[in-house]
């Protein structure tokens, strides 16, 4: 049975962007093809609760050869979407000069088929957060309907040469 919503959506502005792609990119370093938020409506660690925003387009890379004549995204791109927004969450209050990485997931269920044009909205809620790692509760939502839901690991990741 799916879960409840981890945010009541209706109690925020969904079309607002609170930070941009651009401080987004000041904690995570994805970039180009595998850069899955858009921006990020909703933020507060005071209520432990962060929505982003994904709008899936035609002219990604994953729309031609996933599921051809039937772009559906793929759920390890929903899962790397969820995790992105946790790495920023992380990122955003731990007090250390860390980037984290991808670590896992539990708990997963696709709980509907999401395709081109479809705005997904984004829910991260942390139960631990470390200097080492966290674990989220993360949620997918489209059209006020739970697409997806998954536990997330992160951890943090070695520097790498050049220091970050």
């Amino acid at each position: 049975m799916p879960q409840e919503l981890l945010f009541d959506l209706d109690s925020v502005d969904l079309t607002r962007t609170q930070i941009s792609r651009e401080e987004i990119r000041q904690h995570n370093p994805q970039r180009f093809e595998f850069e899955q938020l858009e921006s990020i409506a909703y933020f507060s660690p005071r209520e432990k609760i962060a929505i982003a925003v994904r709008t899936l387009r035609q002219d990604e890379f994953r729309t031609k050869g996933h599921m051809p004549g039937r772009p559906i995204f793929p759920g390890v791109m929903l899962l790397e979407s969820a995790a992105q927004l946790c790495s920023f969450y992380t990122g955003a209050t731990v007090e250390a000069d860390t980037v984290f990485g991808f670590g896992g997931a539990d708990r997963v269920r696709f709980r509907r088929i999401l395709q081109v044009g479809d705005t997904l909205h984004l829910l991260a809620r942390p139960v631990n957060i470390s200097t080492k790692r966290s674990l989220f509760k993360t949620q997918g939502v489209v059209d006020g309907q739970l697409a997806f839901e998954a536990s997330i690991f992160g951890i943090a990741l070695p520097p790498t040469a050049e220091g970050t």
